[in-house]
């Protein structure tokens, strides 16, 4: 049986390993998700100068949902991670998972930012 231990290993083994061909750039920055058990994070990061261009999560001021760990508050999430990316002039990323699987709480988040505007 795997523990929970073992499980966040093993995500983080293949974040690392996805993450040595994933690069983000001024013009085309990386989405980031970081997904935890009470709520979800998202920011755009400029790898070439090591910032974070835009950040977004449920814990946010402008987050108005009672619980930040359902599909309704990671799509929220990420409409507003778009909205402020465009505010900024981005309109292209490149998605990173994380290491997660791609559905639930990250394909949604990933659906309402692309709703929002954003490309990848």
């Amino acid at each position: 049986m795997i523990t929970k231990k073992d499980k966040n290993a093993i995500r983080q083994k293949r974040h690392l390993h996805v993450r040595h061909r994933i690069v983000g750039t001024a013009e085309r920055p990386r989405l980031n998700v970081f997904r935890s058990s009470k709520n979800i994070y998202a920011q755009l990061i400029d790898d070439t100068k090591g910032v974070t261009v835009v950040s977004s999560s449920t814990i946010d001021k402008a987050f108005d949902l009672e619980k930040g760990s359902n599909i309704e508050a990671a799509k929220k999430v990420g409409e507003l991670i778009g909205q402020r990316a465009l505010e900024k002039g981005i309109e292209a990323v490149v998605f990173d998972r994380s290491g997660y699987l791609y559905h639930g709480r990250i394909q949604a988040l990933a659906d309402g930012a692309r709703e929002a505007g954003l490309k990848f």
